[in-house]
């Protein structure tokens, strides 16, 4: 509705005044680990990114086969035992208070049994992939933002629509450095493992 006829539906007293979104519940992880405890989340999976609860619940089937695609291909090069699915990870300090992502497969550098007690931090990490339809932008927003400034050295966003895949390397500043857009017909490789080389086409159904 345009402005002029949504403001003729307010009280004359509203009239001019700014719009001002309502505030909004930030969550903190604490937050969260009560609710679940108490059952809140049995029906759905969610996910905590800047103080705010992402529904993970409900993937459609590109999206199932992708990352299934990402993570057989991960397990040949890095080993079972070193790759994980949708698994909570630390970032930057700063920002573990109100942000536990889990992204859709994470490559680490030691062993999945080592952090029984604990999860994968910045450090521990090679590379962290997310697999995006409805989620591309926050994805290459928000997330890439939030990854960077944890350090993370590399971090993909394989594009189902796009059928490509969007490398990001050399965090600096709370930014990627280098970014770089490698289509279907492209290969790739994990900067840990430089002769890896992945063909992004195959990570998607044959066209």
């Amino acid at each position: 509705m345009p402005t002029a006829e949504l403001e003729a539906l307010l009280p004359s007293t509203f009239r001019g005044i700014p719009p001002v979104p309502p505030r909004r519940k930030r969550w903190t992880r604490d937050e969260c680990a009560v609710l679940e405890a108490a059952g809140a989340f049995a029906d759905q999976h969610v996910e905590l990114i800047d103080g705010e609860l992402i529904d993970k619940t409900g993937k459609n089937g590109p999206h199932i086969l992708v990352v299934e695609s990402i993570r057989q291909w991960l397990f040949s090069v890095f080993g079972a035992g070193f790759v994980l699915q949708e698994a909570p990870i630390d970032v930057k300090a700063a920002d573990n208070r109100i942000n536990e992502p889990e992204p859709d497969a994470i490559a680490l550098k030691r062993h999945m049994r080592t952090f029984v007690e604990s999860r994968p931090g910045p450090a521990d990490l090679h590379l962290v992939v997310e697999v995006s339809d409805s989620t591309l932008y926050s994805d290459l927003t928000t997330k890439a933002a939030l990854y960077a400034r944890a350090g993370i050295p590399e971090y993909w966003v394989v594009d189902i629509a796009g059928r490509r895949l969007v490398a990001h390397r050399e965090p600096n500043g709370g930014i990627y450095a280098d970014v770089q857009v490698h289509g279907e017909t492209e290969h790739v490789a994990p900067l840990s493992s430089p002769l890896a080389n992945l063909h992004v086409g195959d990570l998607f159904d044959p066209q």
